[in-house]
């Protein structure tokens, strides 16, 4: 479990550090680009503290993110459009490498606030089933 409290806590302040960048408003290029960051580390930091936590809690091995979100709608962690939601933002994570492309870069931007509310969701529910 001191495992799993490490990666709830970085998680913690990873979700912080988006959204507090997408607190902004209309964003700089720069600023853009800053979010796309933060947003591709919150993703990683929070998809791994979900593994961490069905490993641990729930005692099921699951390797990727998108196991990791199909896995916490079956042990009730999020509904099914929140799943639908996260199946889409982890193909935007993934396109985040293409973001020299002012297009993508805009689009995934564009989805950046709704992906941080899920985030922080999904966080939320593991927190609250950790506790003991």
């Amino acid at each position: 479990m001191e495992r799993l409290n490490e990666r709830l806590a970085t998680a913690q302040r990873a979700v912080s550090s988006l959204l507090e960048v997408l607190a902004i408003g209309q964003p700089s290029r720069i600023e853009r680009d800053a979010a796309i960051q933060r947003f591709e580390y919150t993703c990683e930091a929070v998809w791994k503290t979900a593994q961490r936590y069905l490993q641990d809690v729930e005692g099921i091995s699951v390797g990727s993110p998108k196991g990791c979100l199909r896995t916490s709608r079956e042990v009730g962690l999020l509904t099914d459009e929140q799943t639908t939601l996260g199946l889409e933002m982890v193909d935007d994570r993934n396109r985040t490498v293409h973001t020299y492309n002012e297009a993508v870069a805009d689009e995934i931007y564009a989805g950046l606030a709704a992906y941080a509310r899920l985030l922080d969701t999904w966080l939320s529910a593991i927190m609250q089933r950790a506790q003991p």
